[in-house]
């Protein structure tokens, strides 16, 4: 799944209110510019996006079903 595909899945399914999906899409758009990027400019953002993930702590506790 490329990013323009996981984009309308997420506007599909109402994702947008979804933060773990934006982060998915972030990643997505990231890898596919890999080879664009000088090696830095890449590990940067890839620290970003980690750094917004692991800030959304376990959202997901006690809603398993439903998000997953």
């Amino acid at each position: 799944m490329d990013s323009q595909q996981l984009a309308r899945y997420i506007e599909a399914t109402d994702g947008i209110s979804k933060p773990w999906l934006l982060l998915q899409l972030r990643l997505k758009k990231l890898q596919e510019r890999r080879t664009e990027m000088p090696p830095e400019a890449y590990l940067t953002e890839l620290k970003d996006i980690h750094q917004d993930m692991m800030a959304l702590g376990e959202w997901w506790v006690g809603q398993e079903d439903q998000v997953f």
